[in-house]
């Protein structure tokens, strides 16, 4: 027996895909086919998939045999996922960050993240476009936009809806549902905003719950990758597959009996009920009229799920300048070290060297300049200073903070809407946060950046470190009560 797998994938989730391949209805040969199949019919116009991965569909056979004959390893068995494009996998595929200067770099090693999802049994599809460098490049970049890749456009509204931070490739590929799931990359905003636009849910975890090695970084303070998917359920599996323990990356050395192999068993339809949860009102005085009314439309869901709400909360933090010299020396020190590494036929392998072989190719590699490189380049910050920066910060967002405000009022979480200003105060901290669709503003504005406020919008919520388990509970519970994810019209 056989599924319509054309029909049936629209909008299937982790679960029922795995369903299908015990039961023998369909095969991950056929779901890869299937997703590939896709990719060349709708990725033209939305420009999410950089490249496939040209041994999918030979690893998915192998996969498929496997199955066959020793059993299936786990939920990602045979699952295809997508990967964006700063994460180094040691195969066919290219790691370039969106930047035409890598555009034929290979990884010498799977990062730790590729290597766990090849142990669950993942097929790694392919690779996502990005915001070049992770959006650290210009201050004139839009969204979405690589040298290397072009302009990601949102399946909801291509060309006129906005897209937000740099992982907006993973968020577009998964809500036109070119791949099961995919993993993003966050220093601040990047998995849970381009989640947000695009009806999704993103999991920006704890720093150091998922090793960093083997990605291109901007902060060794706050870069983490995590899941990006269309269901709390399928988020949950990802996460569960892609944390651990490295060696080669001091963060996760603190994640040792913190961490979950299975964030499944914290699917509680019913834990609103039991919960309490902070308003900081500061956050929704930017919204337009629509989208505070979807927020307010969220407090009542709460509210009548049982959940206590306190509203507002207040965050003494949050008028508290970013400390740019921590970041731009982090940037400077991790890309340095990560250039040095690859391969000698790659043009560069300093940051130095981008800036030079970007200004030597400026008509490809400057359509929006990069003054962050050089600004992060002229960084004279030296060791102790930064050290004594990072850790004045650190004390004032820790006393000041979410944890302060948690504390105060004996909360669970924090609910902010779904743009980036604030999530700002968790990527400082290293904290982790959840993406949850909650409506649609079908009338926005266009905001002081030029970018639309139209299209679909998400709830945040936001905790303390290692909060995954608390999180995952109430973004499930509230996704249960609501269900508002639906597909882009542009793919029926």
């Amino acid at each position: 027996m056989s599924i319509n797998l054309q029909d049936w994938i629209d909008e299937a989730d982790i679960t029922s895909m795995q369903k299908a391949m015990a039961t023998g209805e369909c095969t991950s040969e056929a779901l890869v086919s299937e997703y590939i199949e896709r990719i060349h019919r709708y990725n033209p116009l939305i420009n999410a998939v950089l490249e496939i991965n040209p041994d999918a569909l030979e690893i998915a056979r192998i996969l498929d045999h496997e199955r066959n004959t020793t059993g299936c390893r786990g939920p990602l068995h045979g699952i295809p996922i997508l990967l964006k494009d700063n994460i180094d996998t040691h195969d066919r595929m290219h790691t370039s960050a969106g930047s035409i200067a890598l555009a034929e770099s290979y990884a010498a090693a799977d990062s730790f993240v590729a290597a766990r999802l090849r142990t669950a049994g993942a097929v790694l599809l392919g690779k996502t476009n990005m915001t070049e460098w992770s959006n650290f490049m210009s201050n004139r970049m839009p969204a979405g936009y690589s040298s290397r890749g072009g302009y990601v456009l949102n399946p909801y509204g291509p060309g006129k809806l906005f897209v937000n931070g740099s992982s907006s490739g993973s968020a577009a590929a998964v809500a036109a549902n070119l791949a099961a799931a995919a993993i993003g990359t966050e220093t601040a905003g990047s998995i849970v905003g381009p989640a947000s636009q695009h009806f999704l849910v993103g999991i920006k975890p704890t720093v150091g719950l998922a090793s960093r090695s083997g990605i291109i970084p901007i902060s060794i303070s706050q870069d983490t990758p995590g899941p990006i998917a269309r269901t709390v359920t399928d988020a949950a599996i990802l996460l569960g597959a892609i944390t651990g323990v490295d060696e080669n990356d001091k963060a996760t050395w603190a994640s040792q009996n913190r961490a979950f192999n299975d964030y499944t068993t914290y699917l509680d339809a019913g834990f609103l009920h039991q919960s309490r949860i902070g308003i900081p009102r500061h956050y929704y005085q930017v919204l337009d009229e629509e989208r505070r009314s979807i927020m307010e439309a969220v407090i009542a869901v709460l509210r009548e799920q049982g959940a206590t709400v306190i509203d507002p909360v207040d965050l003494h933090l949050e008028q508290h300048p970013w400390n740019n010299d921590v970041i731009t020396y982090e940037f400077k020190t991790g890309l340095n070290l990560y250039l040095s590494q690859l391969n000698a036929d790659v043009p560069v392998h300093s940051l130095q060297e981008l800036i030079v072989y970007n200004q030597r190719h400026a008509a490809s590699a400057l359509k929006y300049g990069q003054d962050n490189l050089i600004r992060s380049e002229q960084n004279m910050l030296d060791e102790e200073t930064y050290q004594l920066k990072r850790q004045a910060y650190n004390h004032l967002a820790l006393t000041q903070g979410i944890d302060s405000a948690l504390d105060q009022h004996g909360l669970d979480a924090l609910m902010l809407p779904g743009d980036i200003d604030g999530m700002y105060i968790a990527a400082r901290l290293g904290y982790p946060l959840i993406t949850v669709p909650a409506g649609y503003s079908a009338n926005g504005t266009i905001d002081a950046d030029g970018d639309s406020t139209q299209g679909p919008f998400g709830v945040v919520f936001s905790g303390r470190a290692y909060s995954e388990p608390t999180l995952i509970r109430i973004a499930y519970s509230f996704e249960q009560a609501t269900l508002q994810r639906r597909p882009p019209g542009l793919f029926r």
